[in-house]
């Protein structure tokens, strides 16, 4: 009997291995699918001709679109904790949400560090040097004639350059241990604390991820004030606004008449007088810019004027008040009560208490409230005037451009759960979600202390 219980309780963690692991594929290639999308709508359309840069051009897209797919996951993994909990609260017995449990949302966060880490340090840094590189000089191809010979001509190209990819990798790696080991040496003197810097993968990644989750909370704290200011301006831009007191009809029949005077100047002018023509093509696009919107302003319908401008701005507000009142009562508690700080100490664990004391309304209160600062930190991001750069455009954004773009939302990304229990967002013990399930890989451990 003990040896068929071995044999049963094994085939049960097999089985729920491959469970966890098709849920987590699925998972992550429906956040591929969507990013690869969201990137090619933005990427700068090239040419079709299969070159050596279009090839790199294609691999630096693919490693893009897969941080993208990491940064969303990170987002989206935090909600998804707190609805699992609740869902597990409400149908405690379905038969139909057993995969729903504490060893998948263990492995989720196990494989969101994991994977942040292999794009912040690994990926992103390769498809960046891969896209800036030429090839070392005696490395590289010669123009040659015929299709085998010009297929062998790009494979020593694409060769050459991995190489002084792979060369540049291993400098940028030696100058970071480097800089880590000397400001040891200078804080903390201490050979245990050299000696713990000998072990990669269970100190140093998981200092350096927490390092650079630090960074990305310090640029939460900057971006999010601005980026809750900055939405009801960017909201008042998408909307149509409600027409009080004035005449559309007038306002679009002034516009053309400005539109026609432009465009007969435009006509006139000889082509040797190119500084006037650009200024004037310019303010030809403003007024036709303006044109439309005034247009699309006159085609909505009442309801949307009237309802949904107001019913949206109320909401931001209501958001806004709800978020600074939650992160001022957080404040409060923690210079009142010394036991409210985020010490890390066990919780009850998914599916045994609610994170909220309103239930699973708190909890999908919580969740809103998450996306809202994500997207507000995003819009801050945006709006800061030293990455006023960075905002990509629909078909024109350089692949250095997305690579930066991608960066930025993983380390925001990553950032955001530390950022959220901080401030009293939520509750959720991210180290907890082991203890629903023996099955978690204690290799990961490391990992999961990072977040």
């Amino acid at each position: 009997m003990e040896g068929q219980d071995e044999v049963s309780a094994r085939e049960q963690h097999f089985h729920s291995q491959v469970r966890e692991s098709t849920i987590c594929f699925l998972l992550f290639a429906i956040l591929y699918i969507v990013s690869y999308f969201i990137i090619t709508r933005y990427k700068r359309k090239s040419d079709e001709q299969e070159d050596e840069d279009a090839i790199v051009n294609r691999i630096s897209l693919f490693l893009s679109t897969f941080t993208l797919a990491v940064s969303a996951g990170a987002v989206l993994l935090l909600p998804f904790s707190i609805i699992s909990n609740e869902i597990l609260l409400s149908f405690p017995q379905n038969y139909y949400i057993q995969w729903l449990n504490g060893s998948l949302i263990h492995g989720l966060w196990n494989l969101a560090s994991l994977f942040s880490n292999l794009c912040l340090f690994v990926l992103m840094p390769f498809a960046f040097f891969f896209l800036e590189s030429e090839g070392f000089a005696g490395l590289k191809k010669t123009k040659v004639k015929g299709e085998n010979q010009l297929e062998e001509g790009y494979e020593k190209g694409i060769r050459a350059r991995i190489l002084e990819t792979l060369v540049m990798l291993i400098l940028l790696a030696l100058l970071i241990l480097g800089i880590v080991w000397v400001a040891s040496a200078l804080i903390d003197n201490d050979a245990a604390s050299m000696e713990s810097l000998y072990d990669l993968w269970e100190f140093y990644l998981p200092y350096l991820y927490s390092c650079i989750s630090l960074m990305g909370c310090l640029l939460l704290l900057l971006c999010t004030p601005v980026g809750l200011s900055r939405m009801f301006t960017v909201m008042g831009q998408l909307l149509v606004k409600p027409t009080i007191l004035e005449d559309l009809d007038e306002q679009i029949y002034i516009i053309t008449l400005e539109e026609e005077a432009l465009q007969r100047r435009l006509n006139g002018l000889s082509s040797s007088v190119e500084h006037n023509i650009t200024e004037l093509e310019q303010e030809l696009d403003n007024v036709k810019t303006l044109k439309t919107k005034l247009e699309r302003r006159k085609k909505a319908s009442a309801w949307e004027r009237n309802l949904v401008y107001p019913a949206v701005m109320v909401l931001l507000l209501i958001e806004t008040s709800i978020s600074v009142l939650l992160v001022a009562c957080n404040i409060l508690c923690l210079l009142v009560d010394e036991t409210a700080m985020p010490k890390g100490t066990r919780g009850p664990g998914i599916g045994n208490a609610s994170l909220s004391a309103f239930g699973f309304v708190g909890a999908a209160l919580e969740i809103i409230l998450i996306f809202y600062l994500m997207v507000s930190s995003v819009v801050g991001f945006y709006s800061l005037r030293f990455f006023g750069n960075f905002i990509p455009k629909k078909d024109d954004t350089t692949m250095t451009k997305i690579i930066g773009n991608c960066v930025s939302i993983l380390v925001l990304s990553s950032a955001l759960p530390v950022m959220s229990r901080t401030l009293g967002l939520h509750k959720l013990h991210l180290s907890d979600t082991s203890r629903d399930s023996e099955t978690a890989k204690p290799s990961a451990n490391g990992h999961q202390k990072a977040l």
